[in-house]
């Protein structure tokens, strides 16, 4: 089995997926239209997303468009990037940060390892960590 994060987004996704596909080096793999869909909905969804899935590294993410305008994101929930390296770590940190809020700086930490904590210009929450190599 596998588990991979679904997010919602209030008519942003495109923008949020593409920002999240540079920042983490990924790859677009679906970008679905509701235009192009079955799912009837109003024409100003034609060009929003129904589902798309982002790929870096073995990670997936998928995503769409809500409908619903209740939709938001659930304050308990934080995606958590693994880096391989210091470098990467610092890089994909000051990119996923930019137009969002660092809510803790990457510093060294008790268990070894560099850590971080952001939240996007999206509204997702996310957590970096390097561990340290011996």
């Amino acid at each position: 089995m596998k588990l991979f994060p679904y997010l919602n987004f209030k008519g942003d996704c495109e923008e949020a997926l593409n920002f999240y596909k540079d920042a983490l080096n990924g790859e677009i793999l679906q970008m679905g239209r509701y235009g192009d869909s079955p799912v009837n909905t109003n024409d100003e969804y034609k060009n929003k997303i129904v589902h798309g899935r982002l790929k870096f590294g073995e990670a997936l993410i998928m995503a769409s468009d809500s409908t619903n305008a209740a939709d938001g994101f659930n304050n308990n929930i934080t995606l958590s990037v693994e880096c391989e390296t210091g470098d990467q770590l610092e890089s994909v940190f000051t990119k996923m940060g930019e137009g969002g809020k660092v809510t803790m700086p990457l510093q060294d930490q008790f268990w070894g390892a560099k850590f971080g904590m952001l939240t996007d210009k999206f509204g997702v929450h996310w957590m970096f960590n390097c561990e340290k190599k011996n």
